[in-house]
């Protein structure tokens, strides 16, 4: 097994890394995977229901957001949806100590400063996202969906000194992590992070399609909503500024037609079924 196909929190020669654990750090090992899981499941489901809602909105029945908050107000309308909605918040709760203790433990010197920013990056993503879903299930988040928060948080940026240049860079950044999402996945880079040699054969060329197909849709919608803020900043205008949901219906009305959005649609649900795989076979 090469260097890159290594356990995030053990790298090198596995035996010898567990050997030296003392009993305390293998617990704390299994108690850190068992959070990541955890973390992982509630990314699914929520990429899965706004995968179903763009779906809806393709096909003429587009009355609720496809977006985090749509997603929300679905679970809500679940018998026992509050009990689900606080069950989320403890994924996403899980998925933000996951990403924290990726940024700061000391996971060996394959660990390069890049990444540790990054994961510190993803934790601050999810604990403002852990944050909103509690809020949302205690009744105190209000009703505005991402489309919304996107013009106010774009308006008052751009009343910063030097906010058009910020907004633009947001806006570049998000266009840029779109694509690299998005070339990551058609390059089948998570695989190097999944357990493959734990799965069969078929189930491997699925999880493939899952991670391929998801991430490609996935990347997409980032870099649309990185356009759509950029374009903002160009014309000094945050009413330009557009989240999921309005950036998902964006795509019906391309030259493809609704397609182009069912497309997007079935990766977001794709991409949470690769979720859910990640939280079995992902090395953590």
């Amino acid at each position: 097994m090469t260097s890159s196909h290594t356990h995030k929190w053990g790298l090198g020669n596995a035996s010898s890394t567990d050997r030296s654990r003392t009993p305390g750090e293998a617990e704390g090992k299994k108690a850190l995977a068992v959070t990541g899981r955890v973390g992982f499941v509630a990314r699914g489901v929520v990429y899965v229901l706004v995968g179903v809602l763009a779906l809806q909105i393709a096909f003429g029945d587009g009355g609720r957001e496809a977006d985090r908050q749509g997603a929300l107000q679905q679970v809500a309308a679940q018998p026992f949806g509050r009990v689900m909605l606080w069950l989320l918040v403890v994924g996403f709760g899980c998925m933000t100590i996951w990403r924290a203790a990726g940024a700061v433990l000391d996971n060996g010197p394959q660990r390069k400063v890049g990444s540790r920013l990054l994961d510190g990056g993803r934790a601050v993503f999810y604990g403002f996202v852990c944050w909103g879903t509690a809020s949302f299930a205690a009744g105190t988040g209000g009703s505005s969906g991402s489309d919304a928060k996107s013009r106010d948080w774009t308006a008052s940026a751009l009343k910063l000194p030097g906010g058009q240049v910020l907004v633009g860079l947001a806006g570049c950044v998000l266009i840029g992590v779109g694509v690299v999402i998005a070339v990551r996945a058609v390059m089948r880079r998570f695989l190097r992070k999944l357990e493959t040699e734990r799965m069969g054969r078929r189930v491997r060329q699925v999880v493939t399609g899952l991670g391929v197909g998801g991430g490609a849709a996935r990347g997409a919608v980032f870099a649309g909503v990185g356009v759509f803020v950029l374009v903002a900043a160009i014309r000094f205008d945050p009413h330009q500024a557009k989240g999921m949901d309005a950036t998902l219906r964006t795509f019906a009305h391309t030259p493809a037609g609704p397609w182009l959005l069912v497309a997007v649609a079935l990766g977001l649900v794709l991409f949470g079924g690769f979720s859910f795989a990640s939280a079995r076979w992902r090395r953590l």
